[in-house]
């Protein structure tokens, strides 16, 4: 998350879609991606893109999204999951990844869940949603708590005038969903123009970081 300073977002039900699609991102310099916790039996979609990248994609890093709960994460955690997202905050999944050393990432909206999760041991804080919270409250919570890494997710563009925003505010990285895969583009099956879309992303992190 770190390193590239980018998470594109994902969630499909059709296997062989979503092994296309972490194929595309892993070529256009992708090296963590989440995929989401949303439909019926996504845990068995979940489970073949950890095999399929382990076989495939060396180096990239999969992580599981949208989970609420402890008994989720243990769940994907079992299936491979290298770190764990959700939309909030919930204290009983911390010690769970914390116990298998993986990273939990829960979705913060003010200053004191930060603190908290900070508290519990999570590195890296999701601020969410960043649509409705903006630069501004990044950039102000980092003021006292300098330390802090943040992930944004939501309003997050492949644009250089976002990205610059959310990076100079000091985020780590930013979570991309539908900007990264519109739906023109899935419906055309044009995997190359979201190996592009990825390309030009990390390209401008790279350049609004310096």
């Amino acid at each position: 998350m770190q390193q590239t300073g980018m998470v594109p977002v994902f969630y499909n039900a059709d296997i062989e879609i979503s092994k296309k699609v972490l194929k595309a991102c892993y070529d256009g310099g992708v090296r963590a991606f989440e995929f989401t916790n949303r439909g019926d039996f996504a845990q068995e979609v979940f489970k073949e893109l950890v095999k399929y990248a382990g076989k495939e994609l060396p180096g990239m890093i999969l992580g599981i999204g949208s989970v609420v709960d402890a008994g989720t994460a243990a769940l994907y955690l079992q299936l491979g999951a290298n770190f764990v997202v959700g939309p909030l905050f919930n204290p009983d999944i911390a010690p769970v990844c914390n116990r298998r050393l993986v990273p939990y990432c829960p979705g913060c909206g003010s200053v004191s869940e930060v603190g908290k999760a900070q508290e519990l041991g999570c590195d890296v804080c999701k601020v969410f949603p960043g649509d409705v919270l903006g630069p501004k409250f990044v950039k102000g919570l980092r003021a006292p708590m300098p330390w802090s890494n943040i992930m944004v997710t939501g309003g997050v563009k492949p644009e250089k005038e976002n990205l610059k925003g959310w990076f100079d505010a000091g985020v780590t990285c930013v979570g991309m969903g539908s900007n990264l895969f519109p739906k023109e583009v899935m419906a055309a099956g044009n995997w190359a123009a979201i190996t592009d879309l990825c390309k030009e992303a990390l390209d401008i992190i790279k350049e609004v970081r310096k």
